[in-house]
């Protein structure tokens, strides 16, 4: 005697074909991007870092009655104390208001400057690798020799003579400190302009303008992130250096270089003047350089794009 088996078996004891077994949702690139950047610890503390700088910088002048131009006659040189929370220098100044608008001034600049050298470097360095041509080996050219020019010297020469405005400062970084950032756009450019959308939007007869913004600027999104972040620390070095000089900001205003020049030459007898701006130069530059590297890491794009994926 047989048994029949019915054709089609009941759905509970049905194998489920491998084609539509249930799969792992995929993240998008944003969440993947900021799921990599939140493993990464340093990167993290960087973040919380710079929120606390940025939050000194904008609310800590409102904890003390006193602005960095306020003088106390009766307390010169004097050590950290319950009045003065960071100490007074030669002139009676407190070093914690100071300090905020010090650190106010040179967050100012260097974002400024990087934010501006960055949109300079990405229109100039992937114009020229659009365009190719005389237009590439004049660019080129331009970015060789003004790489080989001793710009800190003029740096030094057109702030001083120009009496240390920080607004100028501001622009003179921009003018000099645009090159390296854009050769090496230039160099991811070249292969970008070889691209199937490129050529589509070429076809389509898209100005070359808009085929530049729209759609190789925007594919150097990684590249232009990183070099913001990265271009901070390198500003905030390059402004503490001209202002420790004597060439950036000038009195009666105060950066971080400035006060680092005050308390340089009073170092062993009133340490306060010299340690508060070097901790926050140091706090500023090494959690911009924590961010910068957990930027680079989690943008990577020869990562595993899967949800599960490892590096």
């Amino acid at each position: 005697m047989t048994i029949d088996t019915p054709a089609h078996p009941p759905a509970e004891l049905r194998p489920e074909p491998a084609a539509t077994a249930r799969k792992q949702p995929s993240l998008g690139l944003g969440r993947l991007y900021l799921r990599r950047f939140l493993r990464n610890r340093l990167a993290l503390a960087g973040v919380v870092i710079l929120v606390l700088l940025v939050l000194f910088a904008a609310l800590g002048g409102r904890l003390t009655s006193y602005t960095y131009t306020d003088t106390d006659f009766t307390a010169l040189t004097q050590p950290p104390s319950g009045l003065h929370w960071f100490g007074t220098n030669q002139g009676g100044n407190d070093i914690y208001a100071c300090a905020v608008h010090g650190l106010q001034r040179s967050l100012t600049i260097a974002v400024s400057v990087s934010a501006l050298t960055i949109v300079l470097a990405a229109i100039i360095g992937s114009g020229a690798a659009y365009f190719g041509g005389r237009v590439e080996r004049v660019t080129l050219a331009v970015i060789h020799f003004l790489l080989i020019v001793p710009s800190f010297l003029i740096l030094a020469l057109v702030s001083h003579r120009l009496a240390g405005d920080w607004r100028v400062l501001i622009v003179v970084l921009t003018v000099f400190g645009w090159m390296s950032t854009a050769r090496v756009i230039w160099s991811v450019s070249t292969s970008l302009r070889e691209r199937d959308y490129v050529k589509a939007a070429e076809f389509m007869g898209v100005g070359p303008l808009r085929i530049i913004l729209r759609h190789i600027i925007p594919n150097l999104g990684s590249l232009l992130i990183v070099n913001l972040t990265l271009g901070v620390v390198a500003t905030v070095l390059s402004e503490t250096a001209l202002s420790f000089l004597g060439f950036g900001v000038q009195t009666p205003d105060v950066s971080l270089g400035t006060m680092l020049a005050d308390g340089a030459s009073t170092i062993t007898s009133a340490p306060w003047l010299f340690a508060f701006p070097a901790g926050l130069v140091v706090l500023l530059t090494v959690s911009m350089t924590f961010i910068g590297d957990g930027l680079r890491d989690a943008l990577d794009p020869t990562s595993v794009t899967s949800a599960g994926g490892r590096r």
